[in-house]
């Protein structure tokens, strides 16, 4: 009986030790996670940045927009605002970015063409020009630098914005101020800017 008890004594003690080191181990863990995130690059961060941005704008074009219009519920359309209407999807992308910039983070994300409707979508800079032009030559690798604003020096990174639902293709190629109406499936439409700031 005795045995027992001090088989099931050492079994409680040592499930006891085990969770002491857990918890004391967790401050070494937290540490580490901490050093992991202050070393994680404005590269990776404009990744990931942009690996949500376009989940969210697909999951919008075809989950809601392309729905919703087959199925006769409601349309999408530029001055959703005045009408029985949601948003384009370039518009949803334009609202979550000005909602983000509100934040008060610095960072920024954006549309931007070689084939504006509005000028405004333009590329503001010549690394953002220059961005696009190489951008048409080889889509699936995004163009990465530093440019400043004033004293401000940023990180932007500029991916590929290619045709993926026959939304974004028909607003463009029938809009009266496109500059550019033959887009197909598939085709370079622009890029998105991520703008990052740096620390000095």
């Amino acid at each position: 009986m005795s045995h027992r008890r001090s088989i099931k004594a050492d079994r409680v003690l040592g499930c006891f030790l085990t969770l002491l080191m857990i918890a004391s181990s967790e401050p070494i863990l937290h540490a580490e996670t901490n050093q992991e995130l202050k070393s994680l690059s404005p590269s990776k961060v404009a990744d990931y940045m942009h690996a949500i941005v376009e989940a969210d704008r697909k999951i919008y074009t075809t989950y809601i927009v392309k729905r919703m219009q087959e199925q006769g519920i409601v349309l999408a359309k530029e001055d959703w605002e005045n009408k029985n209407a949601i948003p384009l999807p370039a518009q949803f992308l334009h609202i979550s970015s000005k909602l983000v910039a509100e934040s008060g983070y610095g960072i920024r994300f954006r549309l931007i063409s070689r084939w504006p409707i509005y000028r405004r979508n333009g590329p503001a800079t010549e690394f953002e020009r220059k961005a696009l032009e190489e951008l048409e030559q080889n889509p699936d690798v995004p163009k990465r630098g530093i440019v400043y604003t004033g004293k401000k020096q940023l990180f932007q990174a500029i991916y590929a914005d290619k045709a993926i639902n026959t939304a974004c293709i028909t607003c463009h190629n029938a809009h009266a101020l496109s500059p550019k109406r033959d887009f197909k499936m598939g085709d370079l439409m622009g890029g998105i800017v991520i703008t990052i700031p740096l620390e000095d």
